[in-house]
Protein backbone atom coordinates (compact mmCIF):
# COMPACT_ATOMS: atom_id res chain seq x y z
CA UNK A 1 0.00 0.00 0.00
CA UNK A 2 1.28 3.39 -0.55
CA UNK A 3 0.42 6.97 0.18
CA UNK A 4 -1.52 8.87 -2.97
CA UNK A 5 -1.26 13.31 -3.15
CA UNK A 6 0.57 13.51 0.43
CA UNK A 7 0.38 17.22 -0.52
CA UNK A 8 -3.22 17.35 -0.28
CA UNK A 9 -3.86 16.06 2.83
CA UNK A 10 -5.65 18.16 4.94
CA UNK A 11 -8.38 19.01 1.55
CA UNK A 12 -11.89 19.65 2.42
CA UNK A 13 -13.80 16.58 1.16
CA UNK A 14 -17.82 15.64 1.14
CA UNK A 15 -19.05 12.82 3.10
CA UNK A 16 -22.54 11.21 3.71
CA UNK A 17 -23.16 9.33 6.27
CA UNK A 18 -25.54 6.67 7.05
CA UNK A 19 -26.44 5.78 10.73
CA UNK A 20 -23.59 8.15 11.54
CA UNK A 21 -20.73 5.83 9.24
CA UNK A 22 -19.62 6.89 6.17
CA UNK A 23 -21.80 5.94 3.03
CA UNK A 24 -20.14 8.25 0.26
CA UNK A 25 -17.34 10.32 -0.42
CA UNK A 26 -16.36 13.21 -3.08
CA UNK A 27 -12.93 13.75 -2.83
CA UNK A 28 -11.57 16.07 -6.10
CA UNK A 29 -14.75 15.80 -8.06
CA UNK A 30 -14.47 12.12 -8.15
CA UNK A 31 -17.54 10.24 -6.11
CA UNK A 32 -16.80 7.04 -4.01
CA UNK A 33 -18.66 4.50 -2.45
CA UNK A 34 -17.64 2.99 1.08
CA UNK A 35 -17.18 -0.64 -0.26
CA UNK A 36 -16.03 -1.88 3.55
CA UNK A 37 -17.14 -1.43 6.86
CA UNK A 38 -15.35 1.90 8.26
CA UNK A 39 -12.81 1.55 11.02
CA UNK A 40 -12.99 4.61 13.50
CA UNK A 41 -9.83 6.15 14.43
CA UNK A 42 -9.65 7.26 17.86
CA UNK A 43 -7.23 8.85 20.08
CA UNK A 44 -7.27 6.30 22.64
CA UNK A 45 -7.03 2.92 20.74
CA UNK A 46 -5.31 0.72 23.29
CA UNK A 47 -3.14 -1.43 20.50
CA UNK A 48 -1.62 2.22 18.88
CA UNK A 49 1.61 2.69 19.83
CA UNK A 50 1.59 6.30 19.26
CA UNK A 51 -1.46 8.82 19.31
CA UNK A 52 -3.39 10.10 16.15
CA UNK A 53 -4.44 13.39 17.79
CA UNK A 54 -7.50 12.83 16.10
CA UNK A 55 -11.05 11.10 15.60
CA UNK A 56 -12.33 9.94 12.11
CA UNK A 57 -12.89 7.40 9.51
CA UNK A 58 -10.22 4.83 7.94
CA UNK A 59 -12.79 3.18 4.66
CA UNK A 60 -12.27 2.15 1.28
CA UNK A 61 -13.70 3.94 -1.45
CA UNK A 62 -14.84 2.70 -4.77
CA UNK A 63 -15.36 5.16 -8.03
CA UNK A 64 -17.75 4.10 -10.62
CA UNK A 65 -14.92 2.85 -13.04
CA UNK A 66 -13.93 0.53 -9.87
CA UNK A 67 -10.78 1.77 -8.82
CA UNK A 68 -10.40 1.80 -5.31
CA UNK A 69 -8.09 3.54 -2.47
CA UNK A 70 -8.04 3.60 0.89
CA UNK A 71 -9.27 6.71 2.87
CA UNK A 72 -8.75 8.21 5.98
CA UNK A 73 -10.87 11.39 6.95
CA UNK A 74 -11.45 13.75 10.22
CA UNK A 75 -13.97 16.33 11.20
CA UNK A 76 -12.60 19.67 11.69
CA UNK A 77 -14.74 22.24 12.60
CA UNK A 78 -17.89 21.77 10.15
CA UNK A 79 -15.89 20.14 8.07
CA UNK A 80 -14.77 16.81 6.89
CA UNK A 81 -10.45 16.94 6.02
CA UNK A 82 -8.67 14.24 4.12
CA UNK A 83 -5.70 13.19 6.32
CA UNK A 84 -4.06 10.16 4.08
CA UNK A 85 -5.14 8.20 0.91
CA UNK A 86 -3.64 4.95 -0.01
CA UNK A 87 -3.99 3.13 -3.25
Amino acid sequence: MSLLHPARTGSVVTVWLVNDVPARLVYEGQRYRVTDMPTRLEDEHPEMTHRLNLTGWRFQGTDDAGLSHMFDIRRAGGEWQLIRIYD
